[in-house]
């Protein structure tokens, strides 16, 4: 179940928003009844970001040993095939 508050929640129930998310859950906040945000905890945050991290730095490390560059249309073509796949 999505735990959704009140943007204004942050001001009035920041202990309550805090304990959930230390708890692991994220909270969806709101602002005039449409999404605006949501809070985590640093550690869910990490969940989420370490893989693309590891692999941007894999990336990093490959354009860094060799001089071969592709195009944009070369590389949406590949992602393409994969896909397709």
């Amino acid at each position: 179940m999505y735990n959704i508050r009140p943007v204004s929640d942050l001001r009035s129930k920041l202990h309550e928003i805090e304990e959930t998310v230390k708890r692991g859950e994220s909270v969806f906040l709101t602002k005039n009844g449409y999404g605006s945000m949501v809070v985590l905890s640093i550690e869910r945050y990490a969940e989420l970001t370490n893989e693309i991290e590891r692999k941007l730095d894999e990336a990093d490390a490959v354009a860094a040993a060799t001089t071969q560059r592709y195009t944009m249309n070369e590389v949406y073509s590949e992602a393409r095939k994969m896909l397709d796949e």
